[in-house]
């Protein structure tokens, strides 16, 4: 006999209670289908929320109901008949529904089925969607890897060569116990022997990318980027006098809570992965330009010894201790 489970939730973000809800009735059934129910007026898009539930979910039926129900029983006198239509339109008759909402019962009981409580009292998980979206810097902790990249806050450490840029980020990283992005083109040119060519700027800038992107999993509260793909576009301009056309837009897309632009205050230090030691203070120009062009909040960061990075740190502190 196949048991079949059933799951219904806006997952508005998903958190670790609702992993756990979902965790339990995966493990007593034989097939699980997770309703993941939103409406427009939503702050966090359906389609996110059912990509959360799917990766998190790969053996479950995920399940995106896009029907403008009543969310209340007060606000419709047929409710019930309501959702039970809908939800028989798009799932099997379950056996059993899970829910950590007394809700669930009659839930259940509209779709023929026995309601499993897990953990109504909320004991294991004391958290709700509502205090995460008030404030995600606070309840970071119970967010599941794959919602973190949402609400991780990424600071950029941008500006020319030689200022200093990687020793900021790997401070800033470890001062507030989370990761840094390293920069994909000096590994990249490092193994090509210091070698570029206008080609060789579509894969460091996919290359940044992939890095940002995977590392912000892994991130807690905040992200801190040795350069970001806006730089990349400055790079190829200068070397080579345009960008590609996809690296603008993405560059144009991403966001960034803060950048710390550092300044050409520090002594020229060359390395075979370095290219203009006569340019910096142009290139700085160009790099201001950038961060103003594309309505980017920027800190300008100089000076030597400790003092150079105490307002980056501040920033940073600030960024991590924000209600939202």
């Amino acid at each position: 006999m196949t048991i079949r489970g059933f799951v219904l939730g806006k997952f508005l973000p998903p958190h670790l209670g609702h992993r756990h809800l979902c965790e339990v009735a995966q493990a007593m059934c034989d097939e699980l289908t997770i309703v993941v129910g939103s409406l427009a007026r939503e702050p966090i898009p359906g389609a996110q929320r059912v990509a959360w539930m799917r990766a998190m979910f790969p053996l479950a039926n995920v399940v995106h109901l896009t029907a403008e129900l009543p969310q209340d029983p007060s606000e419709h006198p047929q409710f019930w008949d309501l959702w039970r239509a809908a939800l028989r339109a798009i799932a099997p008759p379950p056996d059993r529904v899970f829910s950590s909402d007394r809700y669930g019962e009659r839930l259940a009981a509209e779709l023929g089925a026995t309601w499993i409580p897990v953990d109504p009292a909320r004991a294991v998980f004391p958290i709700s969607g509502t205090a995460i979206r008030g404030a995600p810097m606070q309840h970071f902790a119970l967010l599941p890897r794959c919602v973190r990249p949402y609400y991780v806050r990424r600071v950029s450490v941008f500006g020319p060569e030689s200022t200093g840029k990687s020793t900021l980020a790997t401070d800033l990283a470890r001062a507030a116990h989370t990761i840094s992005v390293p920069e994909f083109a000096r590994s990249y040119l490092e193994a090509r022997a210091g070698r570029l060519a206008p080609a060789d700027l579509d894969v460091i800038g996919r290359g940044q990318i992939a890095l940002e992107d995977t590392l912000a999993h892994d991130a807690d509260r905040v992200l801190i980027c040795d350069t970001d793909p806006l730089l990349t576009v400055v790079w190829s301009e200068v070397m080579f006098g345009a960008a590609p056309a996809w690296l603008r837009d993405a560059a144009r897309a991403r966001r960034y809570a803060l950048t710390l632009l550092c300044d050409v205050d520090l002594p020229w230090i060359g390395d075979p992965v370095r290219y203009l030691p006569d340019d910096r203070a142009q290139f700085f120009a160009r790099c201001e330009h950038a961060l103003r062009d594309a309505g980017r909040p920027y800190l300008v960061i100089r000076g030597t010894g400790p003092a150079r990075a105490a307002a980056a740190h501040a920033a940073v502190q600030a960024l991590m201790s924000g209600a939202s």
